[in-house]
């Protein structure tokens, strides 16, 4: 196993088990779900558990949990969808990994063997960077076998889903009329609720998937008292899997028999997937296709608004002389507005801070410009409306 701390984030990778991030602490605590009957804390096999190639039906997966990279679309109807998991080279074979020290952090690189099915080999390259909140994900698939293949990469992280009525997923989307695509019912498929351009997955009792096809470029994740983001770039000219997803969302709760349609799959925990999705890509021998994903962690599970590369934003609320809206940084530095370089408030990563509405006009882009200058993040646009409209905005 490999450990990676910056005194903010530390991170537990696992290469033997496909490549996966398989611990992600946020100042001690817990953000992702692992198996704790096959993994331990130390990312240790439990009881004698081998961890090694594994095939199979669904029944026979060894379901680690954490976070890896998959192709899709996933499917059993012929050699143009992948059938797993389990699959011995992917997701369960040993990946091999170097590591590269730079000086902002540390890059470790890890690499499935060929899979001679989809004739894909696959790259995550995981990158964290000193006193930040958030870590890079950069995924490529290439093809190494002599034929021509079409995929997409997959990324799916797995966190402990909290109960119903409490936290759940938002994701960003265009708007108009919001598409849903009915993935993978097991009991059946979640419900989502929308609000302007966020869309709400709330936890619920339910083993299935929803898919976002208008998802703009992130998502978010609330539960257990952290909240953890994904953002990532759309191309809205390719064409995307599983009716056009970008992002999928897959929620179980525990059942006391096995779901047959679904290959003998018996949940035993409350678990939320959040999953981004890359275009389809159309691979020549040798070509490769690439998704990049960044990842930041903050406290608190309140709904998002926003997410950008700085930090992610709450919701607007009324306070008693305007309105104010949190923001979660992922950086340390000073929240300023790009047009006038107005400096509005300093930031630490990892630390909430409220501010007050009043002190952003509408429409201003804004971003976290670092205390020496030699560095700066896109913090985004906060457009919306202040909830009480009698409020300054």
């Amino acid at each position: 196993m490999l450990w990676l701390d910056n005194g903010i984030l530390r991170i537990g990778v696992l290469p033997v088990a496909g490549g996966r991030i398989l611990s992600v602490g946020f100042r001690g605590q817990e953000t992702l779900w692992r198996n704790a009957d096959l993994i331990d804390d130390a990312l240790h096999p439990v009881r004698g558990h081998a961890v090694e190639p594994t095939s199979g039906s669904m029944a026979d997966w060894h379901n680690y949990g954490g976070d890896k990279t998959w192709p899709a679309p996933q499917g059993w109807s012929g050699p143009h969808e992948w059938a797993g998991p389990p699959d011995p080279v992917l997701d369960s074979g040993a990946y091999s990994w170097r590591q590269r020290e730079h000086e902002t952090g540390i890059t470790i690189e890890l690499t499935s063997g060929d899979d001679p099915r989809t004739g894909l080999r696959i790259t995550r390259e995981l990158t964290l960077r000193d006193g930040e909140a958030s870590y890079e994900l950069s995924l490529r698939a290439q093809n190494t076998s002599e034929r021509t293949v079409s995929w997409a990469l997959w990324n799916v992280t797995q966190r402990r889903a909290g109960e119903p009525g409490r936290g759940g997923v938002w994701i960003g989307v265009e708007p108009g009329q919001l598409e849903l695509v009915e993935l993978v019912p097991g009991t059946g498929v979640p419900t989502a609720e929308r609000s302007a351009d966020v869309v709400h997955v709330p936890h619920q009792d339910v083993v299935g998937k929803l898919g976002f096809p208008t998802a703009t470029g992130w998502l978010a994740h609330a539960a257990h008292g952290s909240t953890t983001t994904q953002a990532f770039r759309v191309d809205r000219d390719l064409a995307y899997p599983d009716g056009g997803s970008r992002v999928e969302v897959w929620m179980e709760y525990p059942l006391d028999a096995p779901l047959e349609h679904l290959g003998g799959l018996q949940p035993s925990a409350r678990i939320v997937e959040i999953e981004v999705l890359g275009p389809r890509a159309e691979l020549d021998p040798g070509q490769s296709t690439r998704l990049q994903l960044r990842i930041g962690v903050g406290d608190g599970i309140e709904p998002v608004s926003a997410v950008s590369e700085a930090g992610h934003w709450g919701a607007p609320t009324s306070t008693g002389d305007g309105c104010a809206i949190d923001f979660f940084p992922y950086v340390t530095g000073a929240l300023e507005l790009v047009r006038t370089g107005e400096r509005l408030v300093d930031v630490n990563a990892g630390q909430k801070i409220r501010v007050r509405a009043s002190e952003i006009l509408r429409g201003e882009s804004l971003r976290v410009c670092s205390e020496d200058g030699t560095s700066a993040w896109n913090a985004g646009i906060l457009a919306g409306p202040a909830p009480d409209e009698g409020a300054e905005a």
